[in-house]
């Protein structure tokens, strides 16, 4: 089939590559010059693992191309995926300038070419209900009607997004017309060989599936987090109950980590859009509004416990952190809990050095010169009083700790990720605070 995406994100570009994968033929478009310059040199302006074996062999293919030329994908396509940005506006609503400015685009451009083949126009963004309806709409209003509107949220997790993509557990079309259904079906097809379903449902539905779905996740790590922070008081291990709980078949054993708070581009953003619908409609969802407001003060946890340590003052102390980006395997910055981690150690006079793997080049959009960009994990360990871990990343999971002890002077190891086990931490001899577990105090 031919295949347009809009939009070269981490959404986009994962859709179209996995789509050129099995035979398709894509054509991505950007307006971004910046970006739309990298992969026109056939450079991932992402860091996804996996995604740079099959974005090179279908560019080699030639099923994967690139251009910045809307109309001119959208006439040769019968597929059209809007993989497009829906920042977060200061209401917590989702804001659809560029979902409607392509929408209009789309519109005019069928309009001039009335002869084209029929259209299947999908959402692929994560957007509020009501806006397969409105983008129908905006289209319709230039007069035409040779095509269709689907509703199609992605359920790809940052880091494994090509897994997901290729390996869904489920795929999820919203649409009003048996013609969508059945192209969308047919698009589908090699990945559900398996027998993994397809929904058809309306548009509403589809919609509000996917901010239902990760909704939920982010109510259960707040769980755990509030979970945790009870642990810690009242002598409990958060490890131990984890794992109680998580074997009972009817809760499952997956996001049940304790740590620092969520972050990325989707769970932060789809709890605020919801509670913005919510409220919208008049059925306020309070069990939302609590999630976001415990997952906000999440993200101080460690500091408190760094203040407690230091007793009220860390002035001019300094700071290694390991872990920048949100979650491991990305180099994605949005609301990442070490940036609030970093900016509350500055405003308290302390110096930061950081290390990340991936996140260096986005962290540098949230702290700029602020702190110290180290080249390696070790190298931010130099002259700093303590250890702070904000993102789990393998690279952590076994270090030297001799080097750590060595060059860290306080002795001291702030896990908000609950890397380390505190049995070791204590036969190596390190002050250890982690996320629901009893402190380890030895000077």
């Amino acid at each position: 089939m031919k295949v347009a995406v809009v939009g070269s994100g981490y959404v986009g570009l994962v859709t179209g590559t996995c789509l050129a994968d099995v035979g398709n033929n894509v054509i991505c478009v950007d307006n971004n010059p910046v970006k739309l310059e990298k992969l026109l040199n056939s450079e991932i302006p992402i860091f996804e693992p996996g995604l740079d074996i099959i974005f090179y062999k279908n560019i080699a293919k030639k099923r994967l191309t690139f251009t910045g030329d809307l109309k001119r994908a959208l006439i040769e396509s019968e597929i059209i995926f809007l993989c497009l940005p829906t920042p977060q506006g200061e209401d917590g609503s989702a804001d659809l300038q560029y979902v409607s400015s392509v929408a209009n685009d789309i519109g005019k451009f069928l309009k001039e070419e009335p002869q084209s083949e029929r259209k299947v126009i999908v959402n692929k963004s994560t957007v509020p209900v009501g806006t397969a309806r409105k983008v129908k709409d905006i289209i319709s209003s230039y007069g035409v009607d040779n095509f269709d509107v689907v509703s199609n949220p992605e359920f790809l997790r940052e880091g494994f997004a090509v897994d997901d993509f290729m390996k869904p557990d489920r795929i999820v079309v919203g649409a009003d017309s048996d013609y969508a259904f059945s192209r969308m079906k047919l698009l589908y097809e090699p990945f559900v060989r398996q027998g993994n379903p397809i929904f058809e449902m309306n548009f509403e539905s589809s919609e509000l599936t996917k901010y239902a779905a990760n909704s939920y996740l982010a109510m259960r790590i707040t769980f755990m987090n509030e979970l945790a922070n009870l642990c810690e008081v009242v002598g409990a291990n958060v490890d131990l109950v984890r794992k109680g709980m998580g074997s009972d078949t009817r809760i499952g054993k997956r996001f049940l980590f304790p740590g620092i708070g969520y972050g990325g581009s989707c769970f932060p953003k789809d709890v605020k859009a919801l509670i913005k619908t919510s409220s919208d409609y008049h059925k306020p969802m309070t069990i939302l509004e609590t999630v976001d407001s415990v997952n906000n003060n999440q993200k101080s946890v460690l500091v408190e416990k760094i203040m407690d340590f230091y007793g009220g003052d860390i002035k001019g102390k300094k700071f290694a952190v390991w872990g920048l980006a949100f979650k491991p395997n990305t180099d994605d910055m949005r609301e990442a809990p070490a940036v609030v981690i970093i900016k509350k150690l500055l405003e308290k006079g302390a110096v930061v050095s950081a290390y990340d793997p991936e996140a260096m080049d986005n962290a540098k959009f949230y702290l700029d010169d602020l702190i110290d960009y180290a080249q390696t994990e070790y190298a931010a360990l130099d002259e700093a009083n303590a250890l702070i871990i904000a993102t789990e990343w393998n690279d952590f999971r076994t270090p030297d700790f001799e080097v750590i002890k060595s060059k860290v002077t306080d002795n001291v190891i702030f896990d908000g990720r609950n890397v380390f086990e505190p049995g070791k931490m204590k036969e190596l001899g390190f002050n250890y605070f982690s996320i629901g577990r009893a402190p380890l105090r030895v000077s």
